[in-house]
């Protein structure tokens, strides 16, 4: 699996008054998205917590190149580009289902921390599990 897709359709509720997607949304969906890459990884985000390890985002950026509307049928196409001790890079592309039109890109940087929300190294398996099903290099 070197990416996760995951398909949502755009809600009514999701868009402005130009009847385009609400850009902000883009994040909750980037979030959807890479809870459900992790589920697919077999480490579900509940598990992970339960375990005592947490991955607030520290950095997000997204890029916007088409829009968007009320009942589209998107991708977002989900991937790790970095893996260091401590951290992981997530990017994002949203694409219509249908056309494959690449509507916006992004990423999202999260480090790993205990309960305390003090800094820890990635728990093993994970680091093992994004390793082995990623493009990363070896």
């Amino acid at each position: 699996m070197d990416y996760f897709d995951y398909e949502y359709r755009v809600r009514y509720g999701d868009t402005d008054k130009l009847g385009i997607s609400y850009y902000a949304n883009y994040f909750i969906w980037f979030e959807a998205a890479r809870t459900e890459y992790f589920r697919a990884l077999g480490l579900p985000y509940t598990e992970c917590e339960k375990k005592g390890y947490f991955l607030p985002v520290t950095e997000a950026s997204a890029r916007y190149q088409a829009p968007s509307t009320y009942d589209d049928l998107v991708i977002v196409r989900t991937s790790v580009s970095q893996l260091r001790a401590g951290s992981l890079r997530f990017e994002y592309q949203v694409l219509m289902k249908t056309s494959k039109r690449l509507l916006a890109t992004g990423w999202t940087v999260h480090v790993f921390v205990d309960r305390d929300m003090k800094p820890c190294r990635a728990p093993d398996e994970i680091h093992h599990a994004v390793k082995i099903h990623s493009l990363l290099d070896s």
